[in-house]
């Protein structure tokens, strides 16, 4: 019997082995483990020796259920991102539009899950077989613009948008333990501009200036903010132009 491929194994189509003797491990139990591994000690250091030793096996043991680490990790991207945000549910009690409220939701769920298992950050950005899982995430994430007018394109990108800025914040917060980057970002450059105002004015203004109740340390929603403003602006000039699109879906 050959080897599954990563496709079979994410979509549970391997064949399955019919003799030999009974498996002492499970597909989910190496996964599992793997992912707590990786979550303590990054990927670039989990390897299928060092993934025997955490479970107590033989390196030999894994390759009955996965060929190799390639095929492994993409199971656990999958595993990783579990299901699919209830988008409706998570929007119920928003003030917002419904298609924004859900949009935002499936941005901070990435974000929360990005911080939770901030290995898979480098893995999205390459060329990968996907799950059912991360299949999920689109069919949600692209749910709440089905009757947007946007071309398929166009609501790809949104989510690629939406998903980059739940990257981005989820690595700016690795290492600040506090949630509170943007005040540790300005006692460091109150420090080094105290005497340097005269040569950086815009920088001190900017780090100065009071702001709102509940504004500092709000980039991430700033920023879905913006994205979402925009999008809304897109579609209102498709709604004038007489594209034939309806208002965003509600459900």
């Amino acid at each position: 019997m050959t080897a599954p491929t990563a496709i079979e194994l994410l979509w549970g189509t391997q064949q399955r082995p019919k003799r030999g003797p009974k498996p002492s491990l499970s597909l989910d139990r190496i996964v599992t483990e793997a992912i707590a591994f990786a979550d303590s000690e990054g990927l670039v250091n989990l390897s299928m020796q060092r993934l025997a030793e955490r479970l107590g096996c033989a390196k030999m043991a894994l390759y009955r259920y996965v060929p190799g680490k390639a095929e492994l990790t993409a199971l656990m991207l999958d595993a990783a991102m579990g299901d699919a945000p209830d988008l409706v549910s998570a929007a119920k009690d928003s003030t917002e539009q419904p298609w924004r409220a859900q949009l935002r939701a499936w941005c901070v769920t990435s974000y929360e899950m990005f911080c939770a298992h901030t290995w898979t950050l480098g893995m999205l950005v390459t060329a990968r077989p996907y799950g059912p899982n991360e299949i999920n995430w689109f069919e949600a994430g692209l749910a709440p613009l089905a009757d947007s007018g946007l071309t398929g394109p166009e609501r790809l990108d949104t989510l690629a948008l939406l998903s980059g800025q739940a990257q981005t914040f989820a690595r700016a917060t690795l290492g600040d333990h506090s949630g509170g980057l943007e005040e540790a970002m300005f006692e460091q450059l109150t420090r080094v501009l105290a005497d340097q105002a005269d040569r950086y004015p815009h920088t001190v203004t900017a780090f100065s200036e009071p702001a709102p109740p509940g504004s500092r340390d709000n980039a991430l929603h700033f920023g879905i903010d913006r994205i979402l403003d925009g999008l809304a602006a897109l579609i209102a000039t498709r709604e004038v132009n007489g594209a034939g699109a309806e208002p965003p879906s509600a459900s």
